[in-house]
């Protein structure tokens, strides 16, 4: 019964039915090549243009007999026809797979919610934090976000449960197509990142504790959604991606403020802080084909990397940038002055991060090309453990750093703390 019932969570057409709810259709364009001549290119009554990569030639034929041909989570619909009387074996050309949206309201919600577990969001949302609200708060996040995502990369990797077949899911995605399903890192995140700042703020600040966790839980409902309605996880994916996160926030709650405590006071943190997520990207499960979850993985554990070492070097010197006062703080009054600040901080932290970004990756590149002796414009040469390993953790820990260290002191520099 409990197999069934799980099974029944996995079946890809339970996300289709959840798509064409939110007003996002499938459909399958045919394009046909046939008829009664040795060359397939002299097809008639062909649907438009043939694409030649996508014809495969049959040996029976049969009118209206729909085939599937399967590649990675991607199952292509054909067709094999003949033409009456003609006696030769036809051609069936692989359908190309569409969609059509119904409900723009769902549609531009859905992706705008994919979009918060994604880099960009990544990018933004953590150092707005430091700058703008509570470094206090941003080491936690920063934390738990860490520690989700790469549990939740790695299991990925080590389950190898296949994305939902499309058709009859419609593929909103392809970038991260090539990545295993199980469980949805999008949902992991987004339950550690909403439920760690309540939890976070919840006893710092005053607030109404009821509205925190209403917010909390339709942020990460809506990113959880969100991969259902883009069709790159199953309803299981989704729920064990919640239910693990929620699992490993109870377990690691009770050491938040020791862990806290140690990455700010202890000597080893810079040592550890580097070592340590260096040799967790490196050693990342391998796969027998490209997926770009490690390199993800690193990212994540290069910006946790080179936040960790700033934390503490601020601490070191004093540098803690939190507020100050008794607890439970105020929560500031959001005046034209106020956002202002917080829009040129904003803005003046992206560029450095920005800058950061492109120097340090450049740079990075160029000497480990160098180091093993291959081509500058050889891109498929950035996806060896050997080279996508090392730069991306150079620029992501770099970005970390600059974010915590040098864009506040920028700020001083230039008054605006």
């Amino acid at each position: 019964m409990m197999n069934s019932f799980l099974q029944s969570l996995q079946d890809p057409h339970l996300v289709a039915s959840f798509q064409r709810y939110c007003g996002l259709l499938l459909q399958v364009e045919e394009r046909l090549a046939g008829g009664c001549s040795n060359s397939p290119g002299n097809a008639s009554g062909s649907q438009g243009p043939v694409e030649r990569a996508n014809v495969f030639k049959t040996s029976e034929c049969a009118n209206g007999n729909r085939r599937y041909k399967t590649n990675g989570s991607h199952q292509y619909p054909y067709r094999q026809d003949k033409e009456d009387g003609c006696g030769m074996t036809g051609y069936a050309v692989k359908e190309k797979p569409g969609y059509m949206v119904k409900n723009y309201f769902f549609y531009y919600l859905f992706r705008f919610a994919a979009a918060l577990g994604q880099e960009i969001f990544y990018i933004t949302f953590l150092p707005f934090t430091y700058w703008n609200f509570d470094p206090f708060v941003t080491r936690r996040l920063v934390g738990m976000w860490a520690i989700v995502m790469y549990l939740g990369q790695t299991s990925k990797d080590i389950i190898k449960w296949p994305r939902p077949l499309s058709p009859p899911v419609v593929k909103l995605e392809t970038r991260v197509d090539a990545e295993y399903g199980m469980p949805s890192t999008h949902a992991m995140a987004a339950t550690a990142i909403s439920f760690t700042f309540l939890i976070a703020t919840m006893y710092r600040y005053k607030y109404s504790v009821a509205f925190g966790l209403l917010a909390s839980t339709m942020l990460s409902a809506l990113v959880s959604l969100s991969r259902l309605y883009t069709g790159m996880h199953t309803v299981l994916d989704v729920i064990c991606g919640v239910l693990i996160t929620a699992v490993l926030m109870a377990l690691t709650y009770p050491f938040w403020n020791i862990l806290d405590n140690f990455q700010l006071t202890s000597p080893l943190t810079p040592i550890i802080a580097i070592v340590m997520p260096f040799f967790m990207s490196y050693t990342y499960p391998a796969l027998d084909h490209y997926s770009p979850t490690r390199g993800d993985t690193t990212i994540i554990l290069g910006v946790a990397s080179g936040c960790t070492v700033g934390f503490w070097m601020n601490y070191q010197y004093g540098r803690t940038y939190e507020p100050t006062g008794s607890l439970p703080f105020e929560i500031p009054s959001i005046t034209p002055e106020v956002v202002s600040l917080a829009i040129a901080r904003f803005l003046i932290g992206i560029l450095v991060l920005v800058a950061t970004r492109q120097v340090v990756k450049t740079l990075s590149l160029k000497v480990l090309y160098a180091w093993f002796d291959v081509a500058g414009h050889d891109m498929e040469a950035r996806k060896r453990l050997e080279i996508e390993v090392p730069y991306k953790f150079a620029t992501y820990s770099s970005i970390g750093f600059n974010a915590t260290v040098i864009v506040p002191l920028l700020y001083q520099l230039l008054e605006l703390l």
